[in-house]
Order: structure tokens, then C-alpha cells, then sequence
């Protein structure tokens, strides 16, 4: 089945919100971890849940926007997906703290 290059960069876009689902969802997860303290044995559990989820999760939206093939403009949709959100948080992380720095300067000045 041939797509046309318009349905195949909806489905990239639709891929990259995938991956971004998946980058935040498992940053969620650390972030839960932190907040409470687990045995070696429940993180390896909540590991192997999470990557079966996902797994779950990515072959549902392959399914539904590929109609079961593998397209690896899929793939690579996801991949771009992550990276474009790690590249996102990390851009909100140094304009927090340049933000705090800022606060801190004019809180000194006052």
C-alpha cells in the first residue's frame, strides 16, 4: 500500500508525539522515584512494566496510523520525537535557571 507524502508527514508528526509521550511518561516515572525511595527489585519491575507498556503503546500507534506495517519514517518519528523533547526540556531547565538568577540578582539589589 503506497501512502502519499502528505499522509506519511502526519503520521511522522503523529510518531514524534509519540516519542514525546514516551520520553515525558518515563521522566514521570524517575521523577516518582525520587520522590520515593524503591528496592532494586520494584525498579526493575517498574522497568520491565514501563517497556511493555510502551511497547503496547507504540505498536497501537503503528497499527492505527501505519495499518500494521513497519514504516520506519514511523520509527524515525519516534526517534525525532524524544530528541526534540529532551532538546526542549533541556532549553526550559537553562531558561529556569537563568530566570532564578535573575530573581536572585534583583532580590540582592533591593
Amino acid at each position: 500500500m503506497m501512502l502519499g507524502i502528505g499522509k506519511e508527514a502526519v503520521i511522522f508528526l503523529y510518531a514524534g508525539l509519540s516519542g514525546a509521550v514516551i520520553f515525558f511518561s518515563y521522566g514521570v516515572l524517575r521523577l516518582l522515584r525520587n520522590l520515593i525511595r524503591h528496592h532494586i527489585v520494584v525498579i526493575n519491575l517498574e522497568d520491565f512494566l514501563y517497556w511493555v507498556g510502551v511497547s503496547v503503546y507504540l505498536f497501537r500507534q503503528m497499527y492505527k496510523t501505519t495499518y500494521g506495517s513497519i514504516r520506519w519514517f514511523f520509527i524515525l518519528g519516534v526517534v525525532c520525537g524524544i530528541v526534540l523533547a529532551n532538546f526542549m526540556l533541556s532549553l526550559a531547565k537553562r531558561m529556569y535557571k537563568k530566570f532564578l538568577k535573575r530573581l536572585e540578582k534583583k532580590g540582592k539589589s533591593r
